[in-house]
Formats: structure tokens, sequence, C-alpha cells
């Protein structure tokens, strides 16, 4: 951190893409289908706004950072008090919040429970598309529905959005869809969350050649440590449409993140996460590599420190990228409260 971060980032932060929940919100049973990876449960049963906060304070020592915050749900969880928790966090720590939606939620109802929760807009995920439909068959508008979009075009709300299917950024119906919706909804304030989940170089495909062409998808590098997808986002994308996110509280995770044909895996130290070995994405690791393990956190932004100096970024781009960008996008969507 003091040797290549502390320096790097402002001392202002605004991290666009955090998780805060307690245990007493999931439900006591798995549902079948699961159409996500269950590594992220093994690193933080719960996060409590308190423990958030503080978080930061231990991470960032000087720097002022101020959180999204959103609850972490799924299937059977009880939606209505993981979004209440987040509703009472964020006016008690004044902070810019979203709510999580299913693609039930529709018209008034939705528009409603969105602005009398004081929220901004809202986060949706593919967990909550139909049970029914195969997970790699999954496609954006089966969680992101055509009325969420349309409420959030009229409202000017942000969208957090978690793209699906195997293929990921590079995966063509992604794409074109992506690219619809930032055609069509051009008051939503749609962020594509972990770079489109491109998180080897493998992901990007031809995928920029065509969303370079987008001109109102903001995209946040959360949960990526990968130098070379950032230095194709930064190449390809404007800065201003470029957002700094964490995905708190994994990013506490203790990892060092490699690629091996195409698929990411997490090297953690032996024993410290439980038994992983039914996660394909974690690998254990002993000695010199596990005793130096650096925080997620940071290798999150040295990855991006480092694509800048691959791509030459101006001066000024990084403190946009880390807070600007978001600081201009919170206000257009209606938040009032202190940001300085």
């Amino acid at each position: 951190y003091n040797t290549y971060i502390k320096e790097f980032i402002p001392d202002k932060i605004i991290d666009v893409h955090t998780h805060v929940w307690l245990t007493e919100f999931k439900r006591k049973k798995e549902i079948q289908p699961r159409r996500t990876v269950t590594w992220p449960s093994m690193v933080a049963k719960d996060n409590s706004i308190e423990d958030h906060m503080n978080s930061y304070r231990i991470m960032f020592p000087e720097k002022k950072v101020i959180p999204v915050i959103f609850s972490n749900l799924s299937p059977g969880d009880d939606l209505d008090a993981g979004n209440g928790y987040i509703r009472s966090c964020a006016e008690q720590y004044k902070l810019p919040s979203l709510m999580y939606a299913t693609p039930e939620m529709k018209g008034e109802v939705l528009e409603r429970a969105v602005n009398e929760g004081g929220f901004l807009g809202i986060k949706v995920y593919l967990d909550f598309s139909s049970p029914q439909i195969p997970k790699n068959e999954i496609c954006i508008y089966d969680f992101l529905t055509r009325d969420h979009l349309e409420a959030a075009d009229k409202n000017g709300w942000i969208v957090m959005l978690h793209i699906p299917r195997n293929d990921r950024l590079k995966d063509p119906l992604n794409i074109a869809q992506m690219t619809e919706i930032d055609r069509t909804y051009k008051n939503a304030k749609v962020i594509i969350a972990h770079v489109g989940r491109a998180y080897c170089f493998e992901d990007v495909g031809d995928a920029f050649e065509h969303l370079r062409k987008t001109e109102r998808l903001y995209f946040d590098i959360s949960a990526n440590c990968n130098e070379q997808v950032f230095t194709e986002l930064l190449k390809n994308i404007d800065r201003k449409r470029i957002l700094f996110g964490s995905d708190l509280p994994i990013l506490k995770m203790r990892t060092k993140r490699i690629c091996e044909n195409g698929m990411y895996i997490n090297l953690i130290p032996k024993g410290l996460y439980g038994d992983v070995s039914g996660d394909p994405h974690m690998r254990e690791c002993t000695g010199e590599i596990a005793e130096q393990m650096p925080l997620f956190m940071y290798e999150e932004i040295d990855a991006f420190r480092k694509a800048t100096l691959n791509t030459g970024l101006k001066e000024g781009a990084v403190e946009d990228i880390f807070y600007n960008n978001a600081c201009r996008m919170l206000r257009e969507a209606g938040f009032t409260k202190d940001l300085d």
C-alpha cells in the first residue's frame, strides 16, 4: 500500500460497488439451481455497516472513502429485510444506496419502492431469473427487465448490472443487449460491473470493438485485477465512464489471482477459508507465497495502476475514475448529501 497505492489514489474516493448485509437475511437452505460461484460466501458470511466502514479505515488510512451500498441477496432470502437494512444504513451514515430489484417488480410499484426508500436506483442479479432458464441461456433482459429500464430511464436511476453467460464480456448476445440499452435508455445510468466479468484476457474477445461505440454505459473495475483487461478498457472507453468499485467485503480476501486456460483462479493461504475443494476458482498454497499474500483490494488497484502506466493516462484521470465520475453520476441521480 505505502509503496504503490497510497500516492496513486486520491484523498477522496467513491466506491460504487459494495455489499452490506446481515446473516439473518439469508435463507437457511440452498435453493437450486445455483447460477453463481460459491467462493464469495467462504470469504464473508455477512458485512454489517459498522464492519464495512471500519474496513475502509484499515485499508485506506488517511483517505476518505464514500461507498455506494446495496445488499447481497439471492432467491429465498428476505428481500424486504435486506433492502430495509440498506435504507436504514444509508440514512444513518448519509450514504448513496441502491435497492435490490427482482424481475417481478414492475411499474409504479417499483418506482414507489425505490423513491420512498431514498434509493438512487437498483441492483439486479441473474440469480433472480426464472429457474426454468438454464444458466448459460440467461440473458440480461431476464433479470434486468424492460420495466426496470423504463423506470430507470424515466427517473434517471443508477442500475448496477452483473452480466450473465459463460462467455462474459465477449458474449455476442451480451454485447448486443448492452449496446441496445445504451442506445435506447439514454437517461438511465447503467454500470457494467467488474468490466463485464472479464477477469481473464480471454474474456474480452472483440467486445470493445463494439462497446467503444457506446456513449452512456459506465464500467466499474470491481473484483477485477487483470492488468491486460484494464489496459483494453482504458484504450477503448472514455475515462469519464470508468468507475472505481471494490465489491467489498470480498476484497478483504487475501489472494493472488491468476488465469489458466482462460479461467481465473484465486490463490489463497491454506486453511484460511475452510474447505475450498469443491470450488475450481480457489486453490490453496503454502510457504512464502502464502505468507506474503496481498489483500484483494490492493491487487485490484495495483493492476489498474499498471494499466494507467501502459496507456499513458493523462493527469487528473485517476481522480476522475476514483472520485469525480461517480460524484457527477450520483448528483445526476439525485443524491443531495455531502460527498466531500
